[in-house]
């Protein structure tokens, strides 16, 4: 059977649903027709007003971008099979003079990327059609202003013209007539406008580059209907690869091969005057979850109005209160509980209404804040809608990290200057931009900033991942600046009417108030309440509280359920007691990873020095009592921190020169010294110190002594490190509390290391007990972090009580990548290549995960009894958090921050895998 390419959707000639997809979940329907038809044929499905139309699949726009943008055998056939059918579902046909049926193509992916790809409306019209669509609407203003929307549009999105030009156009024409808004333009004024499009069509779209719309060698708007048709949907399949899709996809990790498809799809109009309208909606609050209606909505307008800021929208609770639009809003309030009923979440819609008649033209799950989703969420368990496990599943994890981004400290005082929308919460601080070029360049010198615009664009979006913040001086709660910051998850003031922008003099001047701000100036920003402030407010993190503590105890209860499935615990990285505590407060279960060499930095780096420099046996003794000393008040305070918990010490990882001055500017100093003439002596031991420094040197000290060999070349290192852990141990024991320490051998590379260097720590333990009087019982481990001991763990763990996977290094020697040097380097042009799928530092590598399985297998066949685990930067990493949890790791480590994303993404990956491992594949 040959492929199919299209699928219609909506009533047929007798009024019956026709949808080609039934008999598919929406989630299944997705992947052929794209989230948006999918969305359209259930919504037909179940009822609700939606005009016909008819899908081209993903698959189709994967195979025409393949082949170079050449559309594969058969299709065209079978889309103007399709297309001919719609007219004769409508009775009327696109183009046609006397009674032209219009439609609209748009994009529609898998994955909602709201404003990233390409829609054309009103398709169809041209200079005649559109004098039949006057005739049978008996309406010019409307005639006209569909054709000028149709030609800028068509313009801008298929031929690449700028779309300022039309606008300016525009501006022009009000001035001229002495009016503010474009509704305020009469009939004339838009058919006059018509023809200055069509003008600027002519002068701005090339004639060789396009000979289809130049027949005779000069460029004009085409007038067959058809074209306009063929090369609408050609540039919603193109748009698939713009630079902003692209980077969006990066930004939310969609797959690049999946396509988008397009909708052709019956227009409706809500420019058809005061008792026609368009708006975008949410059924319940983006923002914070509140159970409201929520959105906006435009009389006399089209849906690209609504997005664009254009004109300043009207709060949708106002709809059924707009005369002859009573109805139309009852109707549309009762569609909200429909589609909840249905799919059980918040969803996201966006509608017309024509001459009082309500017609839905999308509707997919919404996307919203952390803080919504969480409350929503947990609504819809309470409204008995879905389960916890569904409603822990609802929450992405990363989106965790919203709720930890800063706010305005609450001991502040600050004025507020002006205020607008408060469209994503959260609070930014940072210098004022005005391009999304100024905003990527400010991220590359690592200094915070503030995308300031008009209203944001597609085009933007490069700036709004780099700013700390988005704030505009248009658009509503459903602009494009709004949907995409909630997205982002980045802090968002929009409609801010106060703000007048000069981009070109790149300054901003505050209405009412003397102040104008230039591009540097730093300001601050609260998404939360809609405050500017002039200057830089302090910000603060919040805490567990609220719906977020209750998601997370909830997402604890899964992990810790034995009945389902092994339990999956989460701790962090934490080198000090002050992390150790903040680690608890986010609700770690232990360190699985305390690096001791952080705790010789400072004024403790001198003392390491002297042991590693010393002359003698006696420098090097009364050295190695200082950081005894100084050791062991180090892990009585981490113990304190983490009393009845799990702590991971690893002994001494580093390679020793790193804890020494660098040689090279010892070399400057003594050529400085002799330039000086300085005392022969003192040079003399300068050079002496010299040679010392460049004794420790290495070509490749990744790979060179340290970890577990500086403990058997050095074994004076690790006894110290041990009294120290086994002393402190000892002490809180005797105190009444319940230290867990743990002890990690770096490195390990054979079985034979770990065999010698567990009797060296076992023999210091023994003494420590004796002495103090205590049985300490500290489990012995180490690190997978070689190719080598990851498929020699049937062998090495017959020594070790716990594995821990160090999957940086285990990254790094596997890829043969050094991460200091590749990371900036190329790495991103392998993603940009598709070398990668993704950043194997970030997120864990299948190869990386394939050895992690074998040393997790071979540990367990040595020892049935091993705990594994991981403490590399990928355990706070939800994709990663899943493959661990399949691969069959009993926890993740992670730094403080990432602790709360772990619970829930350890929960969700035991929920997704029924409690057991899956195999990788």
């Amino acid at each position: 059977m040959a492929e199919k390419h299209v699928y219609r959707f909506g009533v047929d000639e007798n009024g019956n649903n026709v949808t080609e997809v039934a008999g598919k979940t929406v989630n299944e329907a997705k992947w052929i027709t794209g989230g948006k038809g999918a969305n359209l044929a259930e919504m037909a499905n179940i009822g609700l007003p939606v005009p016909p139309g008819f899908s081209i699949t993903c698959q189709t726009c994967v195979a025409y971008s393949s082949a170079g943008n050449v559309w594969p055998e058969g299709v065209l056939d079978e889309i103007d099979e399709y297309r001919r059918n719609l007219e004769r579902r409508m009775g009327k046909k696109i183009g046609d003079a006397d009674d032209p049926l219009l439609v609209s193509v748009r994009s529609g992916a898998p994955f909602s990327m709201p404003g990233m790809m390409d829609t054309v409306l009103n398709l169809g019209l041209n200079d005649e059609s559109v004098l039949g669509l006057i005739k049978k609407t008996n309406n010019e203003r409307f005639g006209w202003d569909s054709y000028r929307r149709f030609i800028q549009m068509f313009s801008n999105v298929v031929m690449g013209v700028d779309g300022q030009l039309f606008e300016d156009a525009i501006n022009e024409k009000k001035a001229e007539r002495g009016v503010r808004l474009d509704t305020d333009l009469t009939a004339e004024d838009l058919k006059g406008l018509t023809e200055t499009f069509k003008g600027i069509f002519a002068k701005n779209v090339d004639s060789q580059a396009h000979p289809e719309v130049a027949p005779g060698g000069q460029a004009s708007f085409p007038q067959d209907p058809l074209l306009q048709l063929r090369l609408a949907e050609q540039a919603v399949f193109g748009s698939w690869n713009t630079e902003r899709a692209v980077l969006y996809r990066k930004q939310n990790k969609i797959d690049d091969s999946l396509g988008t498809a397009v909708n052709v799809q019956v227009m409706v109009f809500g420019n058809m005057g005061d008792t026609s309208a368009t708006g975008v909606a949410f059924t319940r609050n983006p923002a914070d979850g509140t159970n409201e209606r929520y959105g906006d909505f435009l009389v006399n307008a089209q849906g690209e109005d609504v997005v664009a800021g254009i004109r300043n929208t009207e709060p949708i609770s106002d709809l059924p209160k707009v005369k002859g639009l009573e109805q139309a809003g009852r109707d549309l309030y009762h569609v909200f509980e429909i589609l909840e009923d249905h799919y059980a979440d918040m969803m996201d819609l966006e509608f017309t209404i024509q001459e009082g008649k309500l017609w839905m033209l999308q509707t997919r799950v919404g996307k919203r804040t952390a803080l919504s989703a969480l409350k929503v969420a947990m609504q819809m368990v309470e409204e008995g809608r879905i389960s916890k496990e569904q409603a822990i599943l609802r929450v992405a994890p990363d989106q965790l990290d919203q709720l930890l981004h800063p706010q305005f400290d609450p001991k502040a005082t600050y004025d507020v200057v002006a205020k607008g929308m408060n469209a994503s919460p959260g609070a930014a601080v940072g210098a004022v931009v005005f391009s999304s070029d100024a905003a990527v360049h400010y991220q590359h010198i690592e200094k915070p900033c503030i995308l300031v615009r008009w209203e944001t664009t597609p085009d933007d979006l490069k700036g709004m991942v780099a700013a700390e913040g988005i704030l505009t001086s248009h658009g509503g709660k459903t602009s494009h600046a709004a949907v995409i910051a909630r997205g982002m998850g980045a802090p968002c003031v929009c409609g801010a009417e106060a703000l007048k922008i000069d981009a070109d003099k790149k300054e901003v001047t505050i209405s009412g108030t003397g102040v104008t701000l230039h591009e540097g100036d730093i300001i601050s920003i609260n998404g939360t309440t809609g405050d500017i402030i002039v200057g830089e407010v302090p910000l603060t993190r919040p805490e567990l509280t609220g719906d977020l503590e209750t998601m997370l105890e909830w997402a604890d209860d899964v992990r810790h359920d034995a009945s389902r499935g092994r339990i999956f615990g989460v701790r962090t990285n934490a080198d000090n007691p002050e992390d150790a505590q903040l680690s608890v407060d986010f609700g770690a279960e232990g360190i699985g990873l305390d690096r001791t060499e952080h705790m010789f930095l400072g004024e403790r780096k001198q003392i390491i020095q002297s042991f590693i420099l010393a002359d003698t046996d006696g420098q090097k003794q009364q050295a190695l009592g200082q950081l005894l000393k100084a050791q062991t008040g180090d892990f009585e305070g981490m113990f304190k921190a983490m009393d009845g918990r799990a702590v991971i010490v690893r002994l001494l990882d580093p390679p020793l020169h790193e804890f020494l001055d660098d040689p090279r500017e010892l070399a400057v100093e003594i050529a400085h010294a002799e330039g000086r003439g300085e005392n022969e002596t003192q040079i003399a031991a300068m050079r002496e110190r010299l040679a010392r420094l460049d004794s420790f040197q290495e070509a490749n000290p990744m790979l060179g002594l340290r970890g577990c060999r500086l403990g058997i070349v050095y074994p004076e290192l690790n006894d110290m490190q041990v009294r120290a852990i086994a002393g402190a141990a000892a002490k809180l024991r005797k105190l009444g509390l319940d230290p867990k320490p743990e002890i990690m051998v770096p490195l390990i590379s054979t079985v034979e290391e770990l065999k010698l260097v567990r009797e060296q720590i076992e023999k210091v333990v023994g003494s420590i007990e004796e002495a103090e009087g205590v049985e300490l019982s500290i489990p012995i481990g180490c690190m997978i972090e070689l190719p080598r001991a990851a498929v020699t763990a049937d062998e090495i763990g017959r020594y070790a009580d716990f594995f821990s996977f160090g999957t940086n290094d285990l990254t790094q020697t596997t890829f043969g990548f050094s991460r200091d040097d590749v990371e900036s380097a190329f790495i991103p042009q392998y993603l940009a290549k598709k070398i990668l799928k993704a950043n194997p530092f970030e997120t864990l590598d299948p190869g990386v995960a394939k050895l992690v399985e074998t040393g997790v297998k071979g540990g367990h066949a040595a020892n049935d009894t091993i705990v594994c685990g991981v403490c590399g930067e990928t355990g706070g990493d939800p994709d990663s958090i899943q493959m661990y949890y399949d691969i069959g790791l009993d926890y993740v480590s992670c730094s403080p921050y990432r602790v709360p994303i772990a619970r829930l993404a350890g929960a969700q990956a035991k929920i997704r895998s029924n409690g057991g491992p899956r195999k990788l594949a």
